[in-house]
């Protein structure tokens, strides 16, 4: 995950799973379907931030609990480290 503050007053979200890492369409838009849900859960408590989610090798072997389990774990370290740094 890449983030950086906006001029706006909400999160924006961009996607960048590649098909090198999840070979199959099924794949990549099932990725991406749960990041785009765990997003809008999240999204209150991040502030104006631009998140941009990059899909590394063996995502798509993952199952869903493992893929919400760990954008979980990742909301939450960038939540800390924007009220560190910055004035989300």
């Amino acid at each position: 995950m890449l983030a950086r503050p906006n001029a706006g007053d909400w999160p924006r979200l961009g996607l960048a799973i590649a098909r090198k890492h999840a070979r199959a369409a099924v794949a990549r838009n099932r990725i991406k379907r749960m990041v785009r849900e765990s997003f809008r859960h999240h999204q209150v408590e991040l502030g104006p931030l631009d998140v941009v989610v990059l899909g590394r090798q063996g995502l798509a072997g993952r199952d869903n609990a493992e893929l919400s389990a760990s954008l979980a774990r990742h909301w939450k370290r960038l939540q800390e480290k924007c009220k560190a740094s910055c004035s989300c």
